[in-house]
């Protein structure tokens, strides 16, 4: 079959259909009319009445077609390009509008921060997996301002963080409240207490995670609260707890640790050793936070309310 399209006048008022479009992408992957039409399930003469209509659409020649092979012009080379990003664009549309009418399918971009991921993604992920097989979960850890910056360019869909975050355009959804607890050397002499008064950490060589973390953030506002001065100095020496609470396990000094982490990051150091506060103890607040009127806030809200139920074999405090 031999075509030319060198005639065709260009700026034609006609835009191309998908259909040309996957005709065309097709015979530029096999360089082949017969394969291509199998591979796309259409046949033969349409696929090539397809590719040919394209090309009086566009005005330019896209094939070069002989008896015996088919190859693409320079145009057609840099046109296949464009033709299949364009067709992977409306195969991602096509795929967020099943998400819209199925909830918990599709992608779910979750940011969450360093000082919750490691002890709460088991939960996430078993909650995903057992009741929400077809949501493609894609995980993202991250310090607090990042996450926000996610969220608002929409580079991430919900977060999981400590709250309040006190911005209108988030709304947020408390999952649970969680106690600090005092991480000591296994011989200081707070260690294995249960009646710890706030008081006490105005004079402890106190361990804190680097700047940019909320949970060095909040671990000041306990000490404040408690009434340790500007100057007893708080010691910033670690990027992640688990590094912190080795150094309290080579007696550096003290950290505060929330509940959830407890477990994983002291139950390896014979070294180590823990105080609870006296009640009110100091806690945090463990939320999840989307957009404020979200396309998929009632998708959020449930799986807000089955994490609620999920958490609730940990040592917190459920917050419905």
């Amino acid at each position: 079959m031999t075509s030319s399209a060198s005639s065709i006048a260009p700026g034609r008022a006609r835009q191309p259909s998908l259909a040309q479009l996957r005709a065309f992408a097709a015979v530029a992957e096999h360089l082949h009319f017969r394969d291509a039409a199998t591979a796309i399930g259409m046949s033969q003469p349409a696929l090539s009445g397809a590719v040919s209509t394209l090309e009086e659409t566009l005005g330019i020649q896209l094939l070069e077609r002989t008896t015996r092979k088919v190859l693409l012009s320079p145009a057609g080379e840099r046109l296949a390009v464009r033709a299949r990003a364009v067709l992977e664009a409306v195969g991602s549309f096509m795929e967020e509008a099943e998400a819209a009418r199925a909830p918990f399918t599709g992608v779910l971009r979750l940011g969450v921060i360093p000082t919750v991921a490691p002890y709460l993604l088991p939960t996430v992920l078993r909650l995903v997996h057992d009741r929400y097989p077809q949501l493609d979960l894609q995980v993202h850890e991250e310090q607090t301002g990042s996450l926000l910056d996610g969220l608002a360019q929409g580079r991430l869909d919900l977060l999981l963080l400590a709250v309040p975050l006190g911005m209108s355009w988030i709304t947020e959804l408390p999952l649970f409240d969680e106690d600090f607890v005092l991480v000591t050397p296994h011989d200081h002499w707070l260690a294995g207490r249960g009646d710890i008064p706030r008081e006490a950490l105005r004079e402890l060589d106190l361990l804190l995670l680097d700047e940019g973390h909320c949970l060095r953030d909040q671990a000041l506002d306990v000490c404040r609260e408690a009434g340790r001065t500007a100057g007893v100095a708080a010691t910033t020496s670690a990027a992640g707890l688990s590094t912190l609470v080795q150094l309290v396990g080579g007696g550096l000094g003290v950290t505060l640790l929330p509940a959830t982490a407890l477990q994983v990051e002291t139950g390896r150091s014979e070294r180590l050793a823990t105080g609870h506060f006296a009640d009110p103890a100091p806690s945090r607040r463990i939320a999840l936070a989307m957009r404020t009127g979200a396309a998929r806030q009632g998708e959020f809200e449930a799986f807000a309310a089955a994490l609620r139920s999920e958490l609730r074999r940990l040592p917190v405090r459920i917050v419905n």
